[in-house]
């Protein structure tokens, strides 16, 4: 078995410290929360010399340093922020995967490559939809079970009942009649063209 490398021991020596379960989870709780005060200025604004309103940040800082440590108290808490953590990356990393081999077919712009229209919207509400997922997949209930899997075991009740089947099979077909424009609100070209006007 091959001796771990010094960088390896760090990291080891960094863990046992502390480092990845107090001091990094308190720091990204602190930055989001921090940043979200900041930008919805919940916490109010104050009239500077200049006429210029500015946030509060010394309670925007103090509320997100509080909010941060209470985090960090809670063990179950800072796994819950790991774990999402953890996959968010992942998922980030798919979404990168897929736009690298996306774009290998798509002619170089000035500004990039990134998806538009329809396509633009799918990959939103997959990436919507993985978010959710890896947030019921971290969060677990009292008797240790994620949320998860007791969404995944509500779902499979219902799959021998003839009822629900048949109501979920007409939200399929309204969805995909709703995607290609068969229903829902669109216009005829001789209606646009009259807005025009």
């Amino acid at each position: 078995m091959a001796e771990p490398s010094t960088f390896r021991g760090t990291l080891d020596f960094l863990d046992n410290i502390g480092i990845f379960d107090v001091v990094l989870p308190f720091l990204l709780v602190f930055t989001i929360v921090f940043a979200l005060l900041e930008k919805t200025r919940i916490l109010g604004t104050e009239k500077m010399e200049d006429g210029k309103e500015y946030s509060k940040k010394h309670l925007n800082s103090l509320a997100s340093f509080v909010i941060a440590f209470f985090v960090i108290a809670s063990a179950r808490l800072v796994d819950i922020v790991t774990s999402i953590s953890a996959n968010l990356v992942i998922l980030l990393l798919t979404a990168v995967a897929f736009l690298l081999l996306a774009g290998s077919f798509h002619q170089q712009k000035p500004e990039g490559y990134f998806l538009e229209g329809p396509f633009r919207t799918l990959f939103m509400m997959l990436a919507f939809a993985g978010m959710v997922i890896i947030f019921l997949n971290a969060i677990t209930t009292g008797k240790g079970e994620t949320w998860l899997s007791v969404v995944f075991g509500w779902i499979k009740s219902f799959s021998d009942n003839v009822s629900v089947a048949a109501v979920i099979l007409v939200i399929i077909v309204v969805a995909i009649m709703y995607f290609i424009g068969a229903i829902g609100p669109h216009k005829s070209a001789e209606a646009k063209g009259n807005e025009k006007k």
